[in-house]
């Protein structure tokens, strides 16, 4: 008898290869189309449109994802984590802001829609496996996460939350394919959506103005930017609104180059800014992190790859085990690491686990990130 296996299929091409090959593959696949957000919810606080011009993606997706089921022959389903998404994802993105870090809600989307909201439904229609279009690989048994193949699009740094418990019942189709490749596969199918663009910015947001989406939920408080040495040189809309070596944006000039954002200074509502002579503020070597997760033996200590952001290269690291939740990661002298965001642990390809970030150091000097 056929595995049975629920595919998030979300209208792009990531999915609907993924569809196909595990249907190359054996399994019996059916489709489940994930409506995480109310596209109301997409107008400011007066009730107007963010952008009176847009047709709604979320619904532009749904229709491609029905049109690209009926050409691969899978049933495709329709499910509601609106709520969901609000209560376990929206309002922890807006509650770390209120508290001047810059959050990763593809993370926690992950951890607590993609494979834990979509997983209880997908076991309730009596599957034997969910999967989803994410470019990382995995092995079962041992059970193993490993980046994928196509480095530019790896997907594994965005599943460091995810347990053991959801990680058995998840398949990745796409771990040995590049990009190009599974453009190539839609082609040969002829999926309506084989050159489709892919999605950008964060799922509710899209590629709206993210400070005005933002201004619509946190009132801004308006303060100085100085530089370290003390001096006035503008005025800051909000400290959430700003992230650390952030350069673009700031309104200021001047003849020494570019203005970079060096830190936050909360008690006094100051947004530290500086020239590329100041730039050795930005850097760090050791950080402590909470909501720790691990999916391999225990330790009190361990040598591992540290990685600070999607895409930004893994340095060297000494991960120290402070209590359940919290860690101390000593590491290369590294740019602008950020709390909020997260840390990602590999050795090699395979990702260990990860945490999120909430002081940064510098030879023991806390940052005023």
């Amino acid at each position: 008898m056929k595995k049975k296996v629920i595919l998030g299929f979300s209208g792009g091409v990531d999915s609907a290869v993924s569809a196909i090959i595990l249907k190359e593959q054996g399994y019996d696949v059916e489709g489940m189309f994930m409506r995480n957000w109310d596209s109301m919810l997409n107008y400011d606080i007066l009730g107007n449109p963010n952008n009176p011009d847009d047709i709604c993606p979320q619904e532009q997706d749904y229709n491609d994802a029905v049109e690209a089921a009926k050409i691969i022959g899978i049933k495709l389903h329709r499910v509601d984590f609106v709520e969901e998404y609000w209560n376990k994802v929206f309002t922890h993105f807006i509650e770390e802001y209120k508290k001047y870090r810059t959050p990763n809600p593809d993370i926690l989307c992950n951890s607590e829609i993609k494979f834990k909201c979509f997983l209880e439904k997908a076991m309730e229609m009596d599957a034997d496996y969910i999967a989803m279009g994410h470019y990382a690989k995995i092995t079962h048994n041992p059970l193993k996460l490993f980046r994928g193949k196509d480095r530019n699009k790896d997907q594994s740094y965005f599943l460091c939350m995810l347990t053991k418990k959801q990680l058995e019942k998840s398949l990745f189709p796409l771990g040995d394919l590049t990009k190009k490749e599974v453009r190539e596969i839609a082609r040969k199918y002829k999926l309506n959506i084989a050159d489709k663009k892919d999605s950008t910015g964060i799922c509710f947001i899209g590629e709206r103005d993210f400070d005005k989406f933002l201004k619509n939920y946190l009132p801004a408080q308006v303060g100085n930017m100085e530089t370290l040495r003390g001096e006035v040189v503008g005025k800051h809309e909000g400290l959430m609104y700003y992230t650390i070596g952030q350069r673009k944006g700031l309104g200021l000039g001047g003849d020494k180059g570019p203005w970079f954002v060096l830190g936050k200074d909360v008690k006094r509502n100051v947004l530290l800014v500086g020239y590329q002579e100041d730039q050795e503020y930005l850097y760090s070597n050791k950080c402590y992190a909470s909501s720790f997760n691990w999916l391999k033996e225990d330790f009190e200590e361990i040598e591992v790859l540290a990685q600070f952001r999607y895409r930004s290269k893994a340095v060297k690291a000494k991960v120290k085990r402070i209590d359940k939740e919290k860690i101390e990661v000593r590491y290369e002298s590294f740019r602008a690491v950020t709390p909020g965001q997260a840390v990602v642990f590999y050795q090699g390809d395979e990702m260990l686990g990860g945490a999120v970030i909430d002081e940064v150091y510098q030879d023991n000097i806390r940052r005023l990130y």
